[in-house]
């Protein structure tokens, strides 16, 4: 366990994800942008954006990749740009309602690691 802790820890440090802590608040009908720093040494690597109410699973909002499309399935209210340069991919959510204050997860997936590596923060 000891070993396996260790290789965690380093992969970690080469592969992360960064998000401020701390909460975000708007209003009703205005726009939020969660922003979600990463590194990765892959040359080819996967963006997700995760959401979740209460008690709930994670649920998958959108997802952006450095080489080919992603998917977006929380409608046109959610977008991403993923900027390899600055290496960010902030999720801007319009129109806001109510039932969008959650837990947003902003995950990493690189080609060489085949585990997600999870950030979150509230809205």
């Amino acid at each position: 366990k000891l070993t396996c802790s260790l290789f965690q820890l380093l992969i970690s440090q080469k592969d992360n994800v960064l998000q401020a802590k701390g909460e975000e608040t708007a209003a009703a009908g205005g726009t939020v942008t969660l922003d979600c720093q990463y590194n990765t040494s892959s040359s080819n690597h996967y963006l997700y954006w995760y959401k979740q109410d209460g008690n709930n699973s994670p649920k998958f909002i959108l997802s952006r990749f450095k080489v080919g499309e992603g998917k977006n399935e929380a409608g046109d209210r959610f977008s991403s740009t993923l900027d390899s340069s600055i290496r960010s991919v902030p999720l801007k959510i319009q129109k806001l309602q109510l039932s969008d204050s959650a837990v947003y997860y902003c995950a990493l997936q690189s080609e060489t690691e085949t585990e997600l590596l999870w950030k979150h923060k509230t809205i």
